[in-house]
């Protein structure tokens, strides 16, 4: 999340990030058209959205690229321990496990709300941060780094949750290995939240200096 794009990043960068937050927009206006204004039951919504996720989600190793390459300047570390968290839970739950029981609850739409809003603010920042050769707006910045306070545990206790309740299913339907690498999964979960969080605290810790210091 703490990815700061370079002014000389290639052209088709900013088109990828434009056309992922267009993506994501679509999946934010779907979580909340077809529960709270059509009356879908979870699993229906479910049914009606996952694969498209899944799709728009797996799009991100397009940065885990990037960033081996040094077409962004992101740590590879930390960028494909934000990407494969994420494709864990769109295959190895909403695609392996169909028929979990996490895909009727509604930590899924809290998932979905908590990843769109993330990733359309975040996919619009790094555009606009090429387009502007790094003015992307005070708007943008002030979203980029303060909305993931709430939206960064927020998504992390939704994946967790997630995979917690499929637990049993992931040994019915696949095998015991498969429920106790979840398992190992969700401990590392407990140091990878802090290494996460706190590695962005620092990058907002740095754009806030900077925000002060052009302000005197």
């Amino acid at each position: 999340m703490a990815k700061e794009i370079q002014s000389k990043s290639p052209s088709w960068i900013s088109y990828y990030n434009y056309g992922c937050a267009a993506l994501w927009s679509y999946i934010l206006i779907a979580t909340i058209y077809y529960p709270f204004i059509k009356g879908y039951d979870q699993f229906s919504f479910y049914e009606k959205t996952n694969f498209t996720l899944t799709i728009i989600q797996s799009l991100a190793i397009v940065e885990i690229y990037n960033s081996a390459v040094g077409n962004v300047r992101s740590p590879v570390f930390t960028t494909v321990v934000q990407v494969s968290s994420r494709l864990l839970v769109v295959w190895g739950i909403f695609q392996i496990l169909p028929n979990s029981p996490a895909n009727q609850h509604y930590l899924y739409t809290s998932l979905l709300l908590s990843w769109s809003i993330t990733e359309i603010i975040r996919y619009t920042y790094y555009a606009q941060n090429i387009v502007t050769l790094g003015n992307p707006g005070q708007l943008l910045i002030f979203l980029r780094y303060n909305t993931f306070l709430v939206l960064y545990p927020t998504g992390v206790a939704s994946e967790t949750g997630l995979i917690y309740i499929s637990l049993k299913e992931a040994s019915k339907a696949v095998g015991n290995w498969y429920a106790i690498f979840l398992q190992a999964v969700l401990l590392i979960y407990i140091p990878g939240f802090y290494i996460m969080f706190t590695h962005m605290m620092a990058q907002r810790r740095k754009i806030t200096k900077r925000q002060k210091q052009k302000q005197t």
